[in-house]
């Protein structure tokens, strides 16, 4: 299925709300004027009936070739108006711990948004105008995005710590080297400190979850209708990991599945979990090719303006080139680079993107003892020479970063997940719409 908008699809869910003093709004339609209203108070805030609306008719239009994997219209306005109310939680709980977020951070984000699509800032605002959006709650949007991000990174900066203890132990365990698989879930959740009537309805609603599957429903499709978490609306796609990045729980359960098989509902500590192994492959050698590589960096400065920069950088390519000057002696002489300039320019050996793109690809185009003509970075003006290339065996290097980002990945997953529940779980909202309840829940009760 087509994404037009990678990044602003992936907040599909979470439409930004109106600012919270705008309580009835106009709203035009077929040449009437109907008020619009509140559905929830969240706190301190409210989330609009156009804000709702908007989002489910985002998720629609990303459903629009298949429209029948989306649940019945009353549960996906539920479900769509619990990621509004987490989303909305979480940008305040950001607000109040003094998180900010520029205009020119939001600038850097559209502009990824644009590269990420092929396209640039003034063509994703017109695609983003033409689907019928508009590109100021689109900027807000973003701007929540990377709002939330920011608290994310700080509960975990606080909570996940990794030793190498730990590192050593994954390594040397069986799950580590029994590859990687790609995952899909569904979780039922139980809200923190949940009464034994919480546990007894997730628990049927993970038995209905898997009569439906078992009776023939896609998992694709069930994770959009029964799944609570803040990826069903994709499916439930976990994407790629490790088996070391599977909690314990599940790991066993996994590693007896083969792809395309479904395990029962299985009771974790946020609620009862049903995963489907969709593929799996093999751990594999990293090898990797290095180049070894030489530079004379110019940087212009207060005394040295860009153009004469970019002169002395010609004049020195044409001392090492035409007149065979030694490179290492003019680059300890006249390199700026502080890590390099006395080591004669080398630079050691390295993969392609370890000292950024353009250099990276610079070293790639070059064949072995070939300087290349001055360009420019960033950093100011180049001269680069390549003195070889290889091909490394990296594993061990990168299966101690993978484990460290394993580790870290689940501590921060468990970590986070453990924060918004107990917000939740804390926090005051009050659906005002009857309809858009769970039948169990009562006005005014906090959200679970």
């Amino acid at each position: 299925m087509k994404q037009p908008f990678a990044f602003f699809l992936l907040a599909i869910a979470t439409a930004t709300a109106l600012p919270t003093h705008a309580q009835l709004l106009p709203q035009a339609a077929s040449g009437k004027q109907p008020l619009d209203r509140i559905v929830a108070v969240v706190d301190e805030g409210v989330i609009l009936q156009s804000d709702l609306d908007e989002a489910v008719r985002s998720v629609q239009q990303q459903y629009a070739s298949n429209p029948g994997q989306l649940p019945p219209i009353d549960v996906l306005r539920r479900q769509v108006l619990d990621r509004l109310i987490l989303m909305r939680l979480q940008v305040q709980r950001a607000e109040d711990q003094g998180v900010r977020v520029s205009d020119a951070d939001v600038d850097q984000a559209v502009a990824a948004v644009a590269q990420q699509n092929h396209m640039t800032p003034e063509q994703l605002r017109a695609a983003v105008e033409q689907s019928g959006g508009s590109f100021a709650a689109f900027r807000k949007q973003l701007s929540e995005q990377l709002t939330v991000q920011r608290l994310h990174d700080s509960v975990i900066r606080d909570q996940v710590t990794i030793t190498d203890s730990e590192i050593n132990n994954m390594l040397a365990s069986p799950s580590y080297k029994a590859g990687e698989v790609h995952l899909a879930h569904i979780q039922i959740s139980v809200p923190a400190g949940g009464s034994a009537a919480d546990i007894k309805a997730a628990q049927d609603k993970a038995a209905q979850t898997m009569d439906a599957i078992k009776g023939g429903m896609d998992f694709h499709a069930a994770a959009i209708r029964f799944s609570d978490a803040q990826d069903a609306l994709e499916g439930g796609d976990l994407g790629w990991r490790r088996m070391d990045e599977i909690p314990p729980a599940f790991a066993e359960a996994v590693s007896n599945m083969k792809p395309g098989d479904i395990t029962p509902a299985m009771r974790g500590p946020t609620g009862f979990h049903i995963l489907k192994l969709v593929e799996q492959r093999a751990p594999s050698r990293q090898v990797v090719q290095e180049f070894h590589a030489r530079q004379i960096l110019i940087r212009p400065s207060e005394l040295v303006t860009p153009e004469q920069a970019h002169q002395k950088a010609e004049d020195l390519y044409n001392r090492i080139v035409s007149k065979h000057e030694d490179f290492a002696k003019l680059a300890k002489e006249y390199s700026k680079d502080d890590t390099t300039a006395n080591n004669g320019g080398d630079m050691g050996w390295f993969m392609q993107g370890d000292w950024g793109s353009i250099i990276g690809q610079k070293v790639a185009d070059l064949k072995d003892d070939q300087v290349a003509p001055p360009f420019q970075s960033e950093a100011g003006w180049h001269i680069l020479e390549r003195l070889g290339s290889r091909q490394s065996d990296r594993t061990d290097e990168m299966s101690r970063n993978q484990a460290r980002q394993a580790i870290g990945n689940r501590k921060a997953e468990q970590a986070y997940d453990d924060y918004l529940r107990e917000m939740r779980s804390s926090a005051y909202v009050n659906i005002l719409v009857p309809e858009l309840r769970e039948p169990n829940q009562q006005q005014g009760a906090k959200s679970s």
